[in-house]
């Protein structure tokens, strides 16, 4: 059954469903309109103005493309002027306007080149300060805590890696020259219309508290749609990345009419925001232009009066009427911005929220750096929860040596895979505490600590690249021979050799050219050519045949041999020769022991390995 909008809204805007690995949160960040648009605009100018050089060219370059195009219109004055003189020859007057076009000409070559190097200069500047974003949002998203990984959409980060990046780039590249050449043109024609009739200009500037009225009444509307706008944009993004990479599983189960219906419900709601905001953000050209039409005929009509009564020339009036045009376009211009400039703002707010989140807490001042860890792991009494009110660890003791293989087994949900996760310092714990080789993990350095434990996840990742690319990953000095030898301890080596360039074949689309057991071969092989003395294998071999996982085992044992080494398995087959099995059930371990051991205890184990209970 499809869920219905409000459902959906929930569950994709900015923080919606959650993988299963981390805490079940879902937010909606969205209240309606911007709430932050000073700090916005300020952030989005100070990544501008750091190419102040540039800028400064850019601003000399508009103010002489405005004196150009300025004294350009004054020089028609005494050109209208001396052809409306009937006392002057006609020979006079055509040597004259012969003299004043070769002047135009000139200034209005000024006013095009300066206009094309202020537009030049400015996209370059604009690109690089797009350019500074993408690397700063991207740079954040790296330093973002797995817990937040885990509750965020793929595809809502995408939408503000591309729409609402691109929309910031679209607003400095045009919108944010248009106000500031606007104003320098507003400032400019109004000085040169009180130069020519002050009273003429008295009766245009009349109907600037109309504009302002009316811009401040349809902004107010069009920032709040223009919000929801990027809102929805970016929940029907978060739908569509995660309906297609689920295709196949869309395909099982015969959701694909709940799909559509579910999408058209998101793209209608998208499409009602869109309809809204871009009504509210095109209305206000159209009413601006009308506006200034009743301004510019009334003008021309007492300025008429005023000819008539010759109070005034006739080429002041023409130039005024000019200007009086040129005044009311800055404020069209800027107002047919308007769109532009609220979608960019709108998007930016979920850009500058996304680079505020709180990244991995810092190492700790005391943090130390050991020459070399051997593998000495100790939980001691530790719990934790994803959130508060739910404990999902409690007082979890264990030890584990170098070359020692401890394994968790349990129920789904029991905790076996947030204990790797607390290894790692994925999250922090509760209370208790997790040392290795003596030292709290707290003390080591995160990069420090996460380098030297491998993992093999039951999730596979493939990146886009050659197999021996992915699988030097997991230690990028490798040389071809050692990854060669970690393929075969994986047992993947045969394979890769029948693809077609072997080592050299392109992984494309996470793999997608593999089967589900070949990917996980090479995410084994990964973890085999690392030199990390602690391996976290969780579900390692859950996507591999019988047969396979026996030579995987082989070669893995002869890695496990110095290693300490933490296994997660369902197949409890898999774990017989641990040095100690940890059996979990709602966050605690309710048995410990050898798998002899175990078995003697007739206990939960006991009943998993024959067969007499399940795991869930």
């Amino acid at each position: 059954m499809a869920r219905n909008l409000d459902t959906l809204r929930k569950q994709y805007n900015s923080a919606a469903a959650p993988s299963g690995r981390g805490p079940m949160a879902a937010t909606n960040n969205f209240k309606g309109k911007p709430k932050h648009s000073r700090q916005t605009v300020s952030r989005i100018l100070g990544y501008v103005s750091r190419y102040k050089g540039r800028l400064v060219l850019v601003f000399l370059c508009m103010l002489l493309s405005t004196a150009a195009s300025l004294a350009g219109s004054y020089v028609l004055r005494p050109v209208i002027n001396n052809i409306a003189d009937a006392s002057t020859s006609a020979a006079d007057r055509v040597s004259y306007l012969a003299m004043m076009l070769g002047v135009l000409a000139a200034i209005y070559i000024v006013a095009v080149v300066g206009s094309w190097l202020q537009s030049k200069l400015m996209i370059g500047v604009s690109r690089n300060a797009i350019q500074q974003i993408r690397d700063d949002l991207f740079t954040k998203v790296e330093q973002l805590p797995l817990r937040f990984h885990d509750n965020e959409t793929t595809g809502d980060l995408m939408s503000r890696f591309t729409n609402d990046v691109d929309n910031i780039g679209m607003m400095l590249d045009q919108s944010l020259m248009s106000m500031v050449s606007g104003i320098i043109n507003l400032v400019g024609t109004l000085a040169m219309m009180i130069y020519t009739n002050i009273w003429l200009t008295l009766i245009t500037l009349v109907f600037i508290p109309i504009f302002a009225i009316g811009g401040r009444v349809i902004i107010g509307k069009s920032r709040k749609y223009y919000s929801a706008q990027q809102a929805a944009l970016g929940a029907a993004n978060g739908y569509i990345e995660e309906s297609v990479a689920g295709q196949k599983v869309v395909k099982v189960f015969n959701h694909e009419q709940d799909c559509v219906q579910e999408f058209d419900l998101l793209n209608d709601d998208l499409r009602d925001k869109q309809q809204k905001a871009m009504f509210f953000g095109g209305i206000m050209g159209p009413i601006m232009g009308n506006t200034t039409q009743i301004s510019y005929s009334l003008t021309a009509g007492i300025g008429g009066v005023l000819c008539a009564l010759g109070r005034f020339d006739v080429g002041g009036l023409a130039i005024f009427v000019n200007y009086a045009r040129q005044f009311s376009r800055p404020i069209n211009e800027i107002s047919q911005q308007m769109a532009t400039i609220f979608s960019a703002l709108a998007g930016a707010e979920r850009v500058f929220s996304l680079m505020d989140k709180e990244p991995e807490a810092e190492d700790a001042p005391d943090a130390v750096l050991p020459e070399k860890l051997e593998g000495h792991v100790i939980l001691d009494d530790v719990s934790f929860g994803y959130v508060p009110e739910k404990t999902v660890l409690k007082h979890i003791s264990l030890y584990a040596r170098p070359g020692q293989k401890i394994a968790f087994v349990g129920s789904t949900g029991a905790g076996k895979t947030t204990i790797t996760n607390l290894l790692n310092r994925f999250y922090d714990i509760d209370s208790g505490k997790i040392t290795i080789d003596g030292i709290d993990i707290k003390k080591l350095p995160r990069d420090y600590l996460r380098k030297n434990i491998a993992m093999v996840l039951q999730d596979t990742h493939l990146f886009t690249g050659t197999i021996m690319e992915n699988i030097r990953y997991g230690r990028l000095d490798a040389t071809d021979e050692e990854v060669i030898a970690a393929a075969k301890t994986a047992s993947a080596d045969s394979f890769i050799r029948r693809l077609s360039d072997g080592y050299n074949t392109m992984i494309e689309g996470d793999g997608a050219n593999l089967s589900q057991g070949q990917r996980q071969l090479l995410n084994i092989a990964r973890a085999a050519i690392s030199k990390a003395p602690i391996l976290v294998l969780d579900e390692a071999t859950s996507s591999v045949d019988t047969r396979t996982e026996r030579h995987i085992e082989h070669g893995m044992d002869r890695i496990m041999a110095t290693r300490t080494t933490f296994v997660i398995a369902h197949r409890l087959s898999t774990v017989r020769n641990a040095a100690a099995i940890m059996v979990l059930e709602n966050g605690e371990i309710i048995e410990r022991g050898s798998h002899d051991d175990l078995l003697a205890m007739k206990g939960r184990y006991y009943e998993l390995y024959t067969g007499k209970s399940e795991l869930t």
